[in-house]
């Protein structure tokens, strides 16, 4: 009997933010995979090592979470003004699923110097010291994301004194800014309210303030559902009843935001809507050890990526965060106190993170010019990864 040889495609391993995905060129895949379609998914699910039923995902690159369990296609970009398409794909651990239907905005710290480092951004923009501005084009929500990437002696700076809470060692600083992440045209409360009542059938009727900044976001008050906003990953994940409920929750919310029309449909849309709740400030221990005084934050978020509670937060929620504290009367804006802010310092399983928007009301709808945040990335491994010839 015969067996396909394996082949290999040049890759590259980085983490962004408290993410790590696999990072390709788009013209270093297959040709069948150079295009959306079937071929491309079985290909990523195999480099990841999906579906795995021991949920361990042994055969391949993931690490078995929603944050490592991650792939990243860059191309030269088609767009006027902007660098590179950044198209992002979350790979189910225990489903043949790979879900294009939002951002990661973790990787995209990552994605300006891996566009550097391949040849995807064009060398007179590069200096020799100082910041390279990178101009990326968010393929699955069609967003612009600048990325302000530090250069030394004309190469990506990666290392530093930032720390960022998720991840153990220090790096460069990368500041994102998330550029009209609600376009005008768009309904950032696709209920046209701030707050609604969520009905949900078996579960109860919860306020809920359901946004679409960054990637559409239920967030629930953490006291109406029997949680104090404190809460570690365990606490929630080794609670398969509440991880449950939790789905239950977001799939009746992403009907109410008209991203879904029936309960069934949830289950090939799991990267989106994310499910959040949120308390006020109060001191708390992370998961790390580290006390955390309530003077230090101005609230508690906790965000569930892919059923599972997140180690520290996404980007792309820490968006919708940044955006509904800007907002009087979400309930962000009110477990922080004191009225809307102009930027927030939250809590989360791992530590702090402070995000900054601009949003203003313009004839009655809300809008956000951008939102910006710090993150950091590091390349770890690249060369090649290998798969099964036969395997997509």
């Amino acid at each position: 009997m015969g067996y396909a040889p394996q082949i290999k495609i040049p890759a590259t391993y980085m983490r962004g933010g408290t993410s790590k995905g696999v990072f390709f060129n788009l013209t270093d895949l297959p040709e069948s995979a150079q295009v959306a379609g079937k071929a491309r998914d079985n290909l990523l699910l195999r480099v990841i090592g999906s579906p795995d039923p021991y949920g361990k995902q042994t055969d391949g690159m993931g690490g078995a979470t929603s944050s490592t369990s991650k792939t990243v296609i860059l191309a030269k970009s088609e767009q006027v003004d902007h660098d590179v398409d950044y198209l992002f794909g979350q790979v189910a651990i225990d489903k043949a699923f790979v879900d294009w239907s939002g951002n990661c905005g973790n990787l995209t710290a990552a994605v300006g110097s891996f566009a550097i480092n391949s040849g995807l951004v064009d060398r007179s923009r590069i200096p020799d010291n100082g910041v390279c501005t990178v101009r990326i084009w968010q393929k699955n929500i069609s967003k612009t994301i600048i990325a302000q990437v530090p250069i030394t002696h004309g190469e990506v700076q990666e290392t530093g004194g930032f720390e960022l809470d998720g991840v153990t060692f220090p790096a460069a600083e990368v500041p994102v800014e998330f550029i009209a992440p609600v376009d005008p045209s768009e309904a950032m409360f696709p209920t046209g309210n701030v707050v609604d009542e969520l009905e949900v059938p078996g579960v109860g009727i919860f306020k809920a303030t359901m946004i679409t900044a960054g990637i559409p976001t239920i967030f629930l008050n953490a006291e109406d559902i029997g949680y104090t906003g404190t809460e570690l990953q365990d606490v929630i994940n080794n609670d398969e009843d509440a991880l449950a409920r939790f789905e239950t929750i977001r799939a009746y919310g992403a009907i109410k935001m008209g991203l879904i029309s029936d309960i069934e449909a949830a289950k090939s849309r799991q990267h989106t809507p994310k499910i959040a709740f949120v308390a006020r400030a109060q001191d708390y221990t992370t998961s790390s050890g580290k006390n955390v005084v309530s003077s230090e934050i101005d609230l508690h978020v906790r965000a569930l990526s892919m059923g599972k509670l997140h180690h520290a937060m996404m980007g792309t929620a820490a968006v919708a965060i940044g955006t509904a504290a800007a907002i009087p009367g979400t309930l962000v804006a009110l477990a922080s106190g004191e009225g809307a802010k102009d930027s927030v310092t939250f809590g989360h399983p791992s530590g702090t993170l402070k995000v900054g928007a601009q949003a203003a009301e313009v004839d009655g709808c809300w809008t956000v010019n951008k939102v910006v945040m710090s993150r950091s990335a590091r390349i770890l491994m690249e060369g090649w990864v290998r798969i099964p010839a036969d395997s997509f």
